[in-house]
C-alpha cells in the first residue's frame, strides 16, 4: 500500500516510528481503509502536510498525488487556491511552489515537456460586483446549509467571504464541492478554531456531501497526518453535528405532522 499510494518503495529500517507507526498503522491500515477512496485521503492529507514545518513530506505527497494520476495538475491548482483561504496564503505559496518544482519533475523524468497550464481566463463567475455578491450570498446559504449569509457592510465579509470566497472560489471548476469539503476539514481542524469546525462539519453532513461514516473516516485519516488531539476536536464536532441534524430531522418532521392540511384550513 505504501508504494501505490507514495510510488516509490517503502523506508527500511527498525524504528517503530518506520515499521509500527508508518507501515502498520498509517498504510497497513488507514490508507487501505474502505470509508474513503484513495483520491478523497490525498485531498485530507496534502492540507496537513502543507500545514506540518516538513518539506520532504509536502514535497513526496505532492509527487505522490501527481505522479499517480490521483489529482491532475488542474485540480491540484485549484486545491493550492482552496488551502490558501482556509490554512493561509503564506503556506499556500509554498505548497504552489512545491507543485510546480513537482510537476516539472515528473515530466522530466517521463521525458515529456511541461504542457502550458489552462488559460484563467475567461472566470466563470459573474464579473459585475453586484452579481458576484447576489452569488456569493446564494453559495454560502447552500454551502453551509443555513438560511441567512453575512452582511455585506465590512471588508472581511463582503468582500472577502461574500465576494471572494463564496461568490468565486467555492464556485470555480476544477475540483467538485465533496473535494472542497475535505480540503477545508482538514483546514479548519488544522486551525483548530471551534466555530469554523463546527460550521464545516454541519455543512458537509448536512448537505450528504460527507455521510456521518465518511467524516469518522476523515477524522481518523487527519489523526495519522496531524495528530490525535486536534482530530479528537474535529471527531467530537462530528458527534455534536450528527445530534443537532438529528434533532432539526425530528423538529421538521414533527412540525410537517403537525401541518394543517390546506383543504382543511380553507374549509
Amino acid at each position: 500500500m505504501f508504494t501505490e499510494v507514495m510510488t516509490y518503495a517503502p523506508p527500511d529500517g527498525p524504528a517503530p516510528a518506520v515499521t509500527d507507526g508508518l507501515i502498520d498503522l498509517v498504510f497497513a491500515d488507514i490508507w487501505s481503509r474502505p470509508g474513503l477512496s484513495r483520491r478523497d485521503r490525498r485531498f485530507v492529507t496534502l492540507p496537513c502536510v502543507a500545514a506540518a514545518d516538513d518539506e520532504a513530506s509536502l514535497v513526496d505527497h505532492v509527487h505522490a498525488a501527481l505522479n499517480s494520476d490521483d489529482i491532475g495538475i488542474t485540480e491540484m491548482r485549484e486545491a493550492v487556491l482552496h488551502f490558501a483561504v482556509y490554512g493561509g496564503w503564506p503556506n499556500a505559496s509554498r505548497l504552489n511552489a512545491v507543485v510546480n518544482e513537482q510537476w516539472a519533475r515528473i515530466h522530466r523524468e517521463r521525458g515529456l515537456a511541461v504542457p502550458a497550464p489552462e488559460p484563467l481566463l475567461p472566470l466563470t463567475t459573474a464579473s459585475k460586483p453586484e452579481l458576484r455578491l447576489e452569488g456569493g450570498e446564494r453559495a454560502f446559504r447552500e454551502i453551509n446549509c443555513l438560511p441567512d449569509a453575512p452582511s455585506r457592510d465590512n471588508p472581511y465579509s463582503g468582500a472577502g467571504i461574500l465576494n471572494f470566497v463564496f461568490g468565486e472560489m467555492w464556485l470555480r471548476p476544477g475540483l467538485s464541492r465533496r473535494e472542497r469539503r475535505l480540503i477545508t476539514l482538514a483546514c479548519v481542524a488544522i486551525q483548530g478554531a471551534s466555530m469554523p469546525i463546527d460550521a464545516h462539519v454541519y455543512g458537509a453532513l448536512r448537505s450528504g456531501d460527507v455521510s456521518c461514516d465518511e467524516m469518522d473516516e476523515v477524522a481518523l485519516h487527519f489523526a495519522a497526518y496531524y495528530g490525535w488531539p486536534k482530530a479528537s476536536r474535529l471527531s467530537q464536532a462530528t458527534s455534536e453535528q450528527k445530534r443537532r441534524i438529528t434533532r432539526e430531522s425530528g423538529a421538521l418532521a414533527a412540525a410537517q405532522d403537525n401541518a394543517v392540511p390546506r383543504s382543511q384550513a380553507t374549509a
